[in-house]
């Protein structure tokens, strides 16, 4: 087994039939010991009676986790580590956590049993709706949806089934447990196997007992009541539905009141994609303009003065846009108001405001056979003195994150909870640079010294494989790494780097496609210059044109190239 420092073992061997079950325990253990005071009498008895349970019994249960919904036929729980699975069945059927005969809606029932089946057990419908006897599975639910709206147990539905269906009845507990531990619902207990083959690893960082990603019961209960909304509003539930029971933000957790914002503005797009403007005005003025002291969101305003500008409501939107426009949030910010302030002034008849235009970047246009375009650019352009390498959003990002590394993988209450931390719990919360200035500008500071080129390289070395939100292991190979040490300033650098820490989730996109070395220019010219490419009928998007016009702010080397697609002949 996998251990980090001051924790038990982290996974189990997966030479182990039942290691599974290891891994579910250890996530067990690990949430009692430190969340034990968020969890309420019902889920200290399920683990109580969970502790209690055979061998088998545990196993089948966490096999039953681990898949995909709550219904299962019996005859598809056989493993042969488990064994028999009506005896492992019957203690969690007496112990509550499995249903052994609950009642099935017809969309259940359709899922648990195959097209044959299904003629079966419903014969007696498909004759009496006139249904013809090779009616697909679609269109059979189709039209015996509208007859058969009571749900019952299987046995109703089919007395003949050879097998039965059973629910779990606590996979609303385990999530909640699951979310306690990972700190989200994303990750899932495949992070414990993949870990166990090698396929991914992470950096040990410090984890004291009493850090975790909740402080109390309620902030549990937001982040699953937004959770599911969000499922609901994807699985295309009604907006009004979905609004009437969206919950007041946390005010005093920063961390879930953006994830409230967050799923407010995906409410909003919804109902404007529904026709619903006044719902949609009121979701992204909530979540843009929210309650003194709140932070609001930049995407939250933009939509709302965009949808009052279409709704042809320019004097309200002009009069909430230029305010912001006098202290904008972002760089994102900058732009679009750059864009609307005028338009919005322009249909009110008023003057235009002093010039905000972008300036245009320094594009050139190449013709070239058709192909995968960036490809196609970088082959054209390379030569051995002068190497062309595709990096997008990965040169730049991964130099950050080598010379950054402490500061990023800093163990900072609420930063690092459990073991499978791909980066920093907080990596993009408001204040996730201001905790770590002090380290960032050490870090930083190499590039002043010179030492960045060694802490990099040692880096590279020392960190190879760990996973990191920076740093892709399959592109940043040490020939690029090295050509990019020789070739780019310090200067440029830290320049690119203060402006990633100025937004890291917005400025960790939107960087040019490739790059090419010049190792060999004169004294004084740049000694590369990255390149955006962009094909026929291409545009450049917002965030490529803010790198653009900041690289061309400090006379950076970044360039737009064009391609048109040669015609047979030329």
């Amino acid at each position: 087994m996998n251990s980090i420092p001051g924790a038990a073992p982290v996974t189990a061997s997966l030479d182990d039939p039942r290691y599974y079950l290891a891994n579910f325990r250890f996530v067990l253990t690990w949430v009692a010991e430190r969340h034990g005071d968020l969890l309420d009498a019902a889920e200290q008895g399920f683990l109580a009676d969970f502790a209690g349970l055979p061998e088998a019994s545990q196993a089948l249960l966490v096999r039953m986790v681990m898949r995909k919904g709550e219904h299962f036929r019996t005859s598809r729980l056989r493993y042969p580590e488990i064994g028999d699975p009506e005896a492992a069945l019957a203690p969690l059927v007496e112990a509550g956590l499995v249903e052994a005969a609950p009642e099935l809606g017809l969309a259940e029932l359709f899922r648990q049993l195959r097209l044959p089946e299904l003629r079966r057990a419903l014969a007696g419908e498909i004759a009496a709706a006139g249904l013809p006897a090779a009616t697909g599975k679609a269109a059979l639910h189709e039209a015996l949806a509208p007859r058969l709206s009571e749900p019952r147990p299987l046995d109703d539905w089919w007395p003949e089934a050879p097998d039965r269906v059973v629910r779990l009845a606590v996979m609303a507990t385990c999530d909640r447990l699951r979310l306690m531990f990972f700190g989200n619902l994303r990750q899932d207990w495949a992070e414990f196997v993949l870990t166990e083959l090698g396929l991914q690893c992470f950096e040990r960082v410090a984890i004291t007992p009493d850090s975790r990603a909740f402080r109390r019961r309620t902030e549990v209960d937001a982040y699953l009541a937004l959770h599911r909304l969000r499922e609901r509003l994807e699985a295309g539930e009604a907006v009004s539905a979905l609004r009437a029971e969206l919950p007041a933000p946390l005010a005093d957790n920063a961390w879930l009141a953006a994830r409230h914002r967050r799923l407010c503005v995906a409410l909003g797009r919804q109902a404007e994609r529904d026709g619903l403007g006044e719902s949609a005005l009121a979701l992204y003025a909530g979540a843009g303009w929210p309650e003194a002291g709140q932070v609001g969101s930049v995407e939250a305003r933009i939509r709302h003065l965009r949808l009052q500008e279409r709704r042809g409501e320019h004097a309200s939107a002009l009069a909430l846009a230029e305010p912001l426009a006098q202290a904008p949030a972002s760089e994102e910010e900058v732009q679009a108001l750059g864009r609307l302030v005028p338009r919005l002034r322009r249909r009110l008849g008023l003057p235009p405001p002093a010039s905000c235009r972008e300036p245009d970047p320094r594009p050139w246009t190449l013709t070239l056979p058709p192909g995968p375009v960036e490809a196609t650019v970088r082959d054209h352009l390379h030569r051995e003195a002068a190497p062309v390498h595709y990096v997008e959003n990965t040169l730049l990002t991964g130099l950050f994150g080598l010379l950054c590394w402490e500061a990023l993988f800093a163990p900072l209450p609420g930063a690092f909870f459990h073991p499978f931390h791909h980066g920093p719990a907080d990596l993009y919360r408001e204040d996730f640079v201001a905790r770590r200035r002090t380290l960032f500008d050490a870090c930083l500071a190499r590039l002043d010294d010179g030492g960045y080129r060694e802490v990099i390289r040692a880096t590279w070395r020392e960190k190879q494989g760990l996973a990191s939100p920076f740093v892709h292991w399959g592109v940043l190979d040490e020939g690029l790494l090295d050509q990019a040490l020789a070739c780019l300033p310090a200067a440029h650098l830290r320049a690119c780097f203060e402006r990633l820490l100025g937004d890291l989730k917005a400025n960790r996109a939107g960087l040019p496609d490739l790059i090419q070395f010049l190792p060999e220019a004169s004294e004084g010219e740049p000694r590369y210059r990255l390149i955006e490419v962009k094909g026929p009928g291409d545009r450049l998007q917002d965030n490529q044109r803010r790198w653009l016009a900041f690289f061309h702010a400090r006379g950076m080397p970044a360039v737009v190239c064009h391609v048109r697609w040669a015609m047979d002949g030329e």
